[in-house]
């Protein structure tokens, strides 16, 4: 199995390794493996749930929410409960979709009205 050091973690994920830190000590990745000399190793498993939760992080999930997906994925919960939590958190995203482009357009007002 491939692995890779907390500097090749973050060089492939686009974080930082104090983000990596964070992300772990949060329990929103790991536990991550340990080498017999006590170092961290990422594996391709690691490297999904980062993309993961920094996807979701973009768009604009707080770490509340975070914690709470992954307590969702990893317990007993039903699927459905995932999909509900899922389903909350693009309508929310949804709507700032809308204002954002309410204020593009405003944006592109603004812009026509001063050239």
């Amino acid at each position: 199995m491939t692995t890779l050091t907390p500097a090749g973690a973050a060089d492939r994920t686009g974080v930082s390794i104090d983000t990596l830190r964070y992300y772990e000590r949060e329990g929103l990745i790991g536990p991550i493996r340990r080498s017999v000399g006590g170092r961290r190793e990422y594996t391709e498993n690691d490297v999904f749930w980062i993309g993961l939760v920094t996807c979701f992080r973009e768009a604009g999930l707080g770490i509340a929410d975070l914690r709470e997906f992954v307590a969702i994925l990893r317990s007993e919960h039903p699927p459905q409960e995932r999909v509900t939590f899922l389903r909350e958190r693009r309508a929310a995203l949804e709507q700032r979709v809308a204002a954002l482009r309410r204020a593009i357009e405003v944006l592109d007002e603004k812009i026509a009205y001063y050239s």
